[in-house]
């Protein structure tokens, strides 16, 4: 049977984007992340944390640091009650990528990639799905893949033509009913 998935990018839902985040002393999480992670397991959705590492094709850091902070950030989350069922990454940047990762790619959000790949993976059923980005990259990159409930996390208080919550608490709602 297919099963809904709570997706979140990373940098400015997970964690506070300080930019090109890839250390945990530089990892802050965002305020009501792990209540709200533990309220979609709880409802039985599959969360999925897909996010664009620009930093990697950049040759700010490299793809085994990316893999230390998942792990790390992944364990912080199932100490506090919570899990991340899969984390999927897109290195490449089509105009600043080195060697490899300078390329188009179809997982770079807002191309749909990730969250189809995670589809295809998990059994997913994308239209009882939601999305929580904070770019207007990521709700472009649901809506491509065909996830019901996009919702647009502002950090700057400018009203969107689409559903944008302010705080993580507001998106609970979904899980807790």
């Amino acid at each position: 049977m297919r099963r809904p998935a709570l997706f979140l990018d990373r940098d400015g839902v997970i964690n506070v984007d300080h930019g090109y985040v890839h250390r945990e002393a530089d990892f802050e999480f965002v305020d009501s992340i792990f209540p709200l992670v533990a309220a979609a397991n709880g409802a039985g959705y599959a969360v999925i944390v897909v996010t664009n590492q620009a930093g990697i094709g950049r040759g700010y850091y490299s793809e085994a640091d990316f893999h230390a902070l998942t792990e790390w950030m992944c364990a912080r989350f199932l100490a506090n009650g919570a899990s991340i069922d899969a984390v999927y990454f897109c290195p490449d940047h089509p105009q600043h990528g080195i060697g490899r990762f300078k390329r188009e790619s179809d997982c770079r959000k807002p191309a749909p990639g990730m969250l189809l790949q995670a589809e295809r993976d998990h059994t997913l059923d994308l239209a009882r799905s939601v999305l929580i980005g904070d770019k207007p990259s990521d709700i472009e990159a649901g809506r491509r893949a065909g996830v019901g409930t996009l919702l647009y996390l502002r950090h700057d208080g400018v009203s969107e033509n689409r559903e944008q919550i302010t705080h993580l608490e507001q998106a609970m709602y979904l899980f807790c009913n």
